[in-house]
């Protein structure tokens, strides 16, 4: 069958989280769906994949949930099962900043520029454009002329926004990510930090490759997701990249190539720091996949 692969987020206000969980988990588990969906006090944020009618009957439930209700998803298809099960699980944060009173439910986020009016937005040299992402993502893909915070994780923005930005500096800042959950809440961080002029690319990365043509696309390079595709190009095809399962690292086919690549162990990013305590730990682990 052709899996279906939804991905979604919102920021609401979630009560009885347990009794979500419980609940969430049987439903998917009986419209045997695979993927994750993560719950907090602030929201959801999940991946899902499943055959069509599961996937549209898992999204008419939660638009018709009292606490929830109607929000945007993105979709793309695979040939295979993206992921091996589907969890549920409850979590701080839907996606963590480390900054609990950053809540774009309750405080106001960046101004949504639509896909197809991101490129003139990128393009005023009076906006700062950021690449909200972690490092490792940048380096597969990202816009044209936008800035890498070289981040390792989301938590680390706070610390780059107030080491190199200056809010009577930066007039106007555009960010962008994946999917657009990260940006909520790092344009929301931003307003409260005393930036005026914040924008973010609605639904991300994904709907802008999804929405403008390529040869209108100031996109360069292959997009990094979160499940089994590792990264898609400009048109939502799966590439050749594989990930390192000793540092989660996406690695391209040369890198594979490369004498410090061991399935399973190592790869060129992380050889240098692979000790025989963590070697044991994976050969271990490779054992009993």
């Amino acid at each position: 069958m052709a899996w279906v692969v939804a991905t979604f987020y919102k920021f609401v206000p979630l009560s009885e989280l347990g009794g979500l969980r419980v609940e969430l988990l049987e439903l998917c588990l009986g419209w045997e769906l695979r993927g994750t969906i993560l719950l907090a006090s602030e929201g959801l944020n999940a991946t899902v994949a499943g055959d069509r009618p599961s996937i549209d009957t898992l999204l008419a439930w939660l638009h018709s949930h009292p606490e929830i209700g109607p929000f945007p998803h993105q979709e793309s298809t695979m040939a295979s099962a993206p992921f091996e099960r589907m969890k549920v699980k409850l979590k701080q944060e839907i996606v963590t900043l480390g900054r609990p009173e950053v809540n774009p439910a309750q405080q106001q986020v960046g101004t949504y520029v639509e896909p197809h009016e991101w490129n003139q937005v990128i393009a005023d040299p009076e906006v700062m454009v950021i690449d909200a992402r972690n490092d490792f993502e940048v380096e597969l893909g990202t816009f044209q002329g936008a800035v890498n915070p070289r981040t390792h994780s989301f938590r680390e923005l706070p610390d780059y926004v107030a080491t190199h930005l200056d809010p009577a500096q930066h007039k106007k800042v555009a960010m962008f990510c994946t999917g657009g959950i990260r940006c909520e809440k790092a344009t929301a961080y931003l307003l409260d930090q005393g930036f005026e002029q914040v924008y973010h690319l609605r639904g991300g990365i994904l709907n802008y490759l999804k929405t403008v043509p390529v040869d209108a696309s100031l996109w360069q390079g292959d997009c990094f997701v979160f499940d089994e595709r590792v990264a898609v190009d400009h048109r939502l095809n799966a590439t050749d990249h594989g990930l390192c399962l000793g540092c989660g690292h996406p690695i391209s086919p040369a890198e594979k190539a490369s004498p410090d690549y061991e399935d399973g162990i190592s790869c060129p990013h992380c050889y240098a720091a692979l000790t025989p305590e963590k070697r044991s730990r994976l050969e271990a682990r490779q054992r009993h996949r």
